[in-house]
C-alpha cells in the first residue's frame, strides 16, 4: 500500500472552504479512480496548515493518478491560499480501532527498518494501553529517509493527555534509528474516508 501526502500551508480563515472542497469535490472524485483506497483531511484551524492524504493499492496506481489529480491539487491550494507541498509514502504500518476527532503526526528522520521494528515491537502496545486512542500508521520515505507516524485519539483532551508518554515513545524511536525528530504537529481530523487494511 502506498500513499501520497499534500501539506497545504494554507489561511486560518479559509479551513472551512478547503474541508467543502474534500466533501463535495476531492473525496467524491478519488473514489471514482481505480486503486484509490480512501482520503483524509487533517486541519490546523489555527496555523491554516493542512495535510490531505490518499492511500493506493500500489506504486502504480498512485503515479498513474498524478496528472489526473494535478488539477485538483492546485484548485485545493488555490482555496486554501498558501503553498503547498507533495509527497509519496509507503504504508509500512496501518492499525485502527475506530476514527478520532484529532491526530497527532511525527516526522522522524534516521534509519526506517530500525523505526519499523521499535514502532511495532515497542511503541504500538503502549500506544494501545493509552486512554482514547484509536489507530497509528507508519508511512515510509525511503529515498528521504523519513518516517511519518501518525496517531488518532477519540478527543483533543485525550491527545493532549498522552503528551508526556508519546513524546518519550517518539524519543526511544529516534534513538533506536539513530535518527532525529523533524517535526510534530497536533491537528483535528476533518475528514476520513480511508479504507487501508490493517498491517500492523
Amino acid at each position: 500500500m502506498y500513499a501520497r501526502s499534500t501539506t497545504f500551508q494554507g489561511r486560518p480563515a479559509n479551513i472551512d472552504a478547503g474541508i467543502t472542497f474534500i466533501n463535495t469535490e476531492a473525496g467524491p472524485m478519488l473514489d471514482q479512480i481505480e486503486g484509490c483506497r480512501g482520503l483524509s483531511l487533517l486541519v490546523d484551524r489555527e496555523t491554516g496548515q493542512c495535510i490531505a492524504t490518499s492511500s493506493w493499492e500500489d506504486e502504480t496506481a498512485m503515479r498513474d493518478s498524478d496528472e489526473r489529480l494535478r488539477p485538483l491539487r492546485d484548485r485545493g491550494r488555490d482555496i486554501l491560499g498558501g503553498p503547498m507541498q507533495v509527497d509519496e509514502w509507503e504504508i509500512e504500518v496501518m492499525h485502527r480501532t475506530h476514527h478520532g476527532e484529532c491526530c497527532r503526526v511525527s516526522w522522524v528522520q534516521g534509519d526506517l527498518d530500525a523505526m519499523t521494528e521499535t514502532f511495532r515491537v515497542g511503541i504500538m502496545p503502549e500506544l494501545e494501553r493509552t486512554p482514547g486512542f484509536c489507530s497509528a500508521s507508519l508511512l515510509l520515505n525511503r529515498s528521504s529517509g523519513l518516517g511519518c507516524a501518525t496517531t488518532a485519539w477519540e478527543t483533543r483532551a485525550a491527545m493532549e493527555a498522552s503528551r508526556a508518554s508519546t513524546d518519550e515513545m517518539r524519543k526511544r524511536a529516534a534513538s533506536d534509528a539513530g535518527g532525529t525528530i523533524v517535526d510534530v504537529h497536533e491537528f483535528d481530523l476533518a475528514y476520513a474516508h480511508l479504507h487501508v487494511p490493517e498491517m500492523a
